[in-house]
């Protein structure tokens, strides 16, 4: 199974988990809720029988019971008694306002009545004939209880997102490690050898019959374009020397190496709607870019077609776009094509064009990107660059 989708998978069934696990939170607490509102709702209807029975009977035992087991018991809810106008009689466990003169005490318990009346019906009540109404307002425990679930979505979130940005930064730091470092084994492996294939080419150069010889001259080319990439694998981890180039000579200079040492059948365009822009670059990383691109469109025309290279300028970005008339990415793949191990290749390791997007987007503050592609139609990546301006 691929890789990615694996990966895809799995992320998007931690997703489900979680919003199960959320969904199922907020279920729970709303039936807590609710449960908590037919208890107070069942606790006032008793407060309120009680003060009506309290009003009409005379004190004895069962009145002090009354009062000291039903009456005094409510320390929660929020309770307002009024006559029949909605005129506030008296008030059980809300905050009154201190210092403040008796109509403005009034304001203030009218006001409430009016959040009460919002929440829930009043209950009515007689005293000596005379309807009364009492009203009543959540607790704070059960509005604690109604916002708790949305705290704690909030708080999931804000860990899930803190936990994946430190998880990816750490991924990718690790991930520059093993880069760098299989980078520069690899410069170190290829020095050895390197070494006496110089060597025989000096011999060659002085030596009939190979002296005359055209293959030794290829074979010259060959052996210094092996140095030059032994020398970008070193670079990688190291802060690479950027300077001010021609785009159209750094471009020039690659397609003609690739020229001779691929088939007659792929045919290579170039054109610069710059006039001779200049980018900051490092020469011999963005030849490497160039090459890889260039390749993965050979092997994707099964070595028979069009490469056209276009420079042109957007505001001061130089843009280079590589375009081949190839099969073309599907659509599910462009987003992966730049991950390691990405391939439609029997061989090779899928490192290519994931080099290429180190090498474009952190040694020279770029982007790579596909800038359109489709099935039998061919692929354009698109590489943007800093331009520098003329003087």
């Amino acid at each position: 199974m691929d890789i990615y989708k694996l990966n895809f998978r799995i992320k998007w069934i931690i997703v489900l988990l979680g919003i199960i696990v959320i969904a199922g939170s907020l279920v729970y607490t709303d039936y807590l809720a609710k449960r908590l509102v037919e208890r107070e709702r069942k606790l006032i209807d008793l407060y309120a029988k009680a003060l009506e029975t309290a009003a009409t009977q005379e004190p004895d035992a069962n009145m002090a019971f009354l009062s000291e087991k039903i009456i005094n018991a409510n320390t929660s809810v929020p309770v307002i008694l009024t006559d029949e106008t909605g005129e506030p009689l008296s008030s059980k466990n809300i905050v009154l306002p201190g210092n403040v003169s008796k109509e403005k005490e009034d304001l203030f318990l009218k006001q409430q009545i009016l959040l009460m009346a919002a929440q829930h019906e009043p209950i009515s009540i007689e005293f000596y004939g005379m309807k009364n109404y009492v009203y009543y307002k959540d607790s704070e425990i059960l509005t604690m209880l109604r916002y708790y679930p949305y705290i704690q979505l909030t708080a999931i979130v804000f860990l899930s997102l803190a936990g994946y940005v430190a998880f990816n930064y750490s991924k990718k730091a690790e991930q520059s490690k093993v880069w760098v470092g299989l980078a520069k084994e690899t410069a170190h492996q290829l020095g050895t050898p390197l070494s006496s294939l110089f060597a025989i080419r000096d011999y060659f150069k002085e030596i009939e019959p190979f002296k005359s010889d055209p293959m030794t001259e290829e074979l010259a080319k060959d052996v210094d374009r092996l140095n030059v990439i032994t020398a970008r694998f070193s670079q990688i981890g190291l802060e690479g020397k950027l300077t001010p180039e021609n785009v159209a000579n750094v471009i020039e200079e690659n397609i003609d190496y690739l020229k001779s040492r691929t088939s007659s059948y792929v045919s290579y365009s170039m054109e610069d709607f710059t006039d001779g822009a200049t980018a900051v670059m490092n020469i011999s990383l963005m030849g490497w870019v160039i090459e890889n691109i260039c390749k993965n469109a050979i092997d994707a025309m099964d070595g028979r077609g069009s490469i056209h290279i276009s420079i042109l300028t957007v505001k001061n970005t130089i843009c280079i776009d590589i375009k081949d008339s190839g099969k073309g990415i599907p659509n599910n793949k462009i987003k992966t094509i730049f991950k390691p191990g990405f391939t439609t290749k029997k061989r090779g390791w899928g490192l290519g064009l994931t080099l290429v997007k180190r090498i474009v987007e952190e040694y020279h503050g770029g982007k790579v990107y596909v800038l359109q592609s489709g099935i039998d139609k061919g692929t354009t990546f698109r590489i943007e660059l800093k331009g520098v301006q003329s003087t």
